[in-house]
């Protein structure tokens, strides 16, 4: 992990627009990883989803990422992690991201240790420093409601509290970590904060189902936290990997970083954050949830995807045929015939894409590989990529 000097060509930066208002001490840290397997074809492991233009705004993911917390942290306050294989596309699409707020890894290490050596820098530099993290490839809307309740958060985590923003469930869905609210907290400048009774992670259906109607929330991945307490969370949890990374934030401003670096980060425990301090933390009383109301989609599949689509033929161009209410096009609507369907289109591979008489299908169509399969079983879309990986098709995944 170090700062990298990727070639950053690249069209103008798109601005973030005005300010609603810088948060001292407050920096944003974007854990940038994952292949988003579940959105294959389109997303493969060279060119991952937090990489696309899956909403057709003309911004990827992660430029909305930045969009969005840079009025919060200022440039010079957004930190963004990512993989050696991403450094050089996520340097290009982000100008403003300046140097030394690129960090590499040099080697996965899951959540836990891709935000804890960020915390471990901040630290290092003020104990006060307050980070929060925030995935690079999920679609928020109503950005400035995202704001409000992001600096509920920072005000809370001032006073020490690990804080989650909690989104409502919109079903009971067995792909997210569910939050508990107990009963409202006293801190200044966060008036809906709740304590967490209980944090956990991806139940089943029947366990889901009950959450939702006894008023649980969903876990967006989103934690806001004063570094150091991050750090003492972490030593309680997870010594091992706590060491590690107070180690490499202590070295991390010395000509001792890259030995420090290379002698620690492969010995690191990989653990994700949710597991690693949040789960235990809650059951501790020490986290707070913010409840969200703005929307908010992680993209986790094609189903999904097509729900954040609007109608076929809303934006430029329409496609050809009768396409209804019911189809979602994603690229160019001059490439689609429809007659009688609904579904999720992706016509990226330059040939027509034509449907006929079919319901609710998913059609990816790519240079290398087509994909056709239902919005009802897009989740399985991640088992054609074990497959691909078990017969060393690695070329296509």
């Amino acid at each position: 992990m170090s700062a990298s000097s990727p070639d950053r060509s690249s069209p103008p930066h798109h601005a973030a627009g005005p300010a609603p208002g810088r948060l001292p001490g407050f920096h944003a840290v974007v854990p940038a990883g994952g292949a988003g397997t579940r959105l294959w074809p389109l997303s493969r492991a060279a060119r991952p989803k937090f990489l696309l233009d899956l909403t057709g705004s003309g911004r990827t993911l992660v430029q909305a990422t930045w969009d969005r917390l840079v009025p919060l942290a200022g440039e010079s306050g957004v930190v963004v992690v990512t993989g050696t294989q991403h450094a050089v596309a996520v340097a290009r699409q982000l100008p403003g991201l300046g140097e030394a707020d690129l960090v590499v890894e040099p080697a996965p290490r899951n959540s836990a240790a891709a935000i804890g050596v960020v915390a471990a820098v901040l630290a290092a530099r003020d104990p006060d420093a307050v980070l929060g993290s925030f995935a690079a490839d999920h679609v928020i809307g109503d950005v400035d409601s995202f704001h409000a309740a992001v600096a509920e958060a920072v005000a809370a985590a001032r006073e020490g509290w690990l804080v989650t923003i909690g989104m409502q469930p919109t079903g009971p869905s067995t792909g997210f970590g569910y939050v508990s609210p107990g009963e409202a907290l006293a801190v200044p400048g966060a008036p809906s904060l709740h304590r967490v009774v209980r944090f956990v992670e991806k139940p089943d259906a029947a366990t889901a189902e009950r959450y939702v109607a006894e008023g649980w929330r969903w876990n967006a991945g989103m934690f806001v936290v004063r570094a150091a307490v991050l750090l003492d969370l972490l030593a309680e949890h997870a010594p091992e990997l706590a060491e590690g990374l107070r180690r490499i934030g202590e070295a991390w401003d010395t000509p001792q970083r890259e030995t420090v670096l290379d002698a620690t980060w492969p010995g690191l425990p990989s653990l994700p954050i949710d597991t690693a301090v949040a789960e235990p933390a809650a059951d501790a009383g020490r986290v707070a949830v913010v409840p969200g109301s703005f929307r908010w989609d992680d993209v986790g599949d094609w189903t999904s995807l097509g729900d954040l689509l609007g109608p076929a033929g809303d934006g430029a161009g329409v496609p050809l045929g009768d396409p209804g209410e019911g189809l979602r096009v994603l690229g160019d609507p001059g490439r689609v015939v429809c007659k009688d369907a609904t579904g999720v289109v992706v016509p990226s591979g330059g040939r027509l894409v034509v449907l006929s008489g079919v319901d609710d299908v998913v059609v990816v169509d790519t240079l290398d590989a087509v994909l056709v399969t239902t919005r009802e079983r897009a989740q399985e879309v991640k088992d054609v990529v074990d497959i691909l990986k078990r017969e060393g098709r690695t070329d296509l995944v």
